[in-house]
């Protein structure tokens, strides 16, 4: 029996040698960014990481608020207005914004963060979010409610039409890191 002749062999003798530019050899596909290796170079300033799921950098120690607290914080917020009578609520949240959180977000340990500038989100960035982008995602009441929860659903940064506004992001802040944060 004679052995099959193919064009790319190397010549008898040399068996399965690999030599560089062997044309038969396959060669293995890049590695694309974001996996690990290859991810994109960054300067990334002490005390800071980029997370890849959000495409943030953020400090050490905090992440982006899950789907799961920001929903819980949006139904504590509704028992938080009664048991206060809104009164009490507009006033803590009026206190509260000063350090980039709202009430239910103090109570679950979340802070809104400004990404463009590396901060919490200050009082007038607050005011900004929650008044203007209230009014705003409540101008058609249900439509732009259900706009704000598919955005937020939808997006890597969970972002409600008052985080649009206010361009913030929520984050998790279990051991207040942020509390006194310079940036």
């Amino acid at each position: 029996m004679t052995q099959p002749q193919y064009p790319d062999a190397p010549p008898p003798g040399q068996g399965n040698q690999y030599t560089p530019g062997y044309q038969g050899m396959p060669q293995a596909p890049p590695i694309p960014a974001g996996y690990g290796y290859g991810a994109p170079q960054m300067n990334v300033p002490p005390g800071m990481y980029y997370d890849p799921n959000s495409e943030l950098v953020l400090p050490q120690g905090v992440e982006l608020a899950s789907v799961g607290r920001r929903i819980g914080a949006y139904f504590l917020s509704i028992v938080l207005v009664v048991v206060t009578l809104g009164v009490g609520y507009l006033i803590w949240g009026l206190i509260a914004w000063g350090k980039g959180r709202g009430p239910t977000q103090q109570v679950l340990g979340m802070r809104c963060w400004t990404p463009n500038n590396g901060r919490v989100a200050g009082w007038g960035t607050m005011a900004l979010r929650n008044i203007v982008g209230g009014i705003v995602q409540g101008i058609l009441s249900f439509v732009t409610m259900l706009v704000s929860f598919v955005l937020f659903l939808s997006g890597k940064q969970h972002k409600t039409l008052p985080d649009l506004v206010g361009s913030t992001v929520v984050l998790y802040d279990p051991n207040n890191i942020l509390e006194n944060w310079q940036g």
